[in-house]
């Protein structure tokens, strides 16, 4: 009889504070950013390109800070 323990299951991480899915949002952002700042076609787009590209950008930094 062998007396082998399994570790404990660690409990998963809501959606929101894992590293990888969270790093894949914050990049889609920041290229959806670059393509409203460059585009000829909306005003409004244009407009918000920037604040999108920031948000995108310190969501990035903030995420790759989470473990792994």
């Amino acid at each position: 009889m062998t007396n082998e323990t399994t570790p404990p299951a660690k409990p998963k991480r809501p959606f929101f504070l894992r590293r990888g899915p969270m790093e894949n949002i914050a990049t889609a952002l920041i290229a959806v950013g670059f393509l409203m700042l460059f585009q000829p076609f909306a005003l409004v787009l244009y407009t918000y390109s920037l604040v999108t590209l920031l948000a995108g950008t310190v969501m990035f930094i903030i995420v790759s800070k989470f473990p792994e």
